[in-house]
């Protein structure tokens, strides 16, 4: 049952994605809503995680975790459950994605994933600054993520931009896998 306004946050959502194409200087920021779209973040999803997080997590929970929660079904379910996912789009290629919900008086930070290619030009930077816009429409305080304990150069990234690491955070994810992450946040 949706509850209604202004407490739902899916309804703010919805009032916030009423200008779901954006453009920041080098990108353009447009909320997936179509099979299409979904295709698109699955494919992104089976380049970056494969290039990014074999080196990290290993090729075994890498491709399970693209199974349990970037293939098309998994990522439709999600966006029927409250994420919104983000394509992340410049000089007419996707080259990257990004999901979000709002829990509580933060935004859930869920992905944010920038092809190799494009890393370190800007696009994160300029993908989390459309977060806390998107926060602040919907008068977040805070914008929270979790990132793997190894993944240095990510979370060098985050520092940068104005994250702080709060704690840990070991998730069972199934399969005899866990997630074993830091939580950052930024308050806005």
């Amino acid at each position: 049952m949706i509850k209604s306004e202004p407490d739902n946050p899916r309804v703010i959502m919805r009032r916030v994605k009423k200008e779901s194409v954006t453009y920041s200087e080098k990108a353009m920021f447009t909320e997936v809503s179509t099979e299409y779209q979904i295709e698109i973040v699955e494919s992104l999803a089976r380049e970056i995680w494969t290039e990014h997080y074999i080196p990290i997590i290993g090729k075994e929970q890498v491709a399970y975790m693209l199974g349990k929660f970037q293939s098309r079904q998994a990522i439709r379910e999600q966006i029927r459950t409250g994420i919104t996912y983000y394509l992340i789009k410049d000089d007419d290629a996707h080259i990257g994605y990004m999901a979000v919900q709002p829990k509580g008086r933060e935004l859930f930070l869920s992905k944010i994933y920038v092809l190799s290619s494009r890393r370190g030009l800007g696009y994160g930077k300029k993908a989390v600054q459309f977060m806390e816009k998107v926060a602040k429409d919907l008068n977040l305080n805070k914008i929270v993520l979790t990132v793997n304990k190894n993944n240095v150069s990510s979370i060098k990234a985050y520092e940068k931009i104005g994250f702080k690491n709060v704690g840990s955070v070991v998730q069972d994810i199934g399969n005899g896998f866990v997630m074993d992450d830091y939580k950052m946040e930024k308050t806005l």
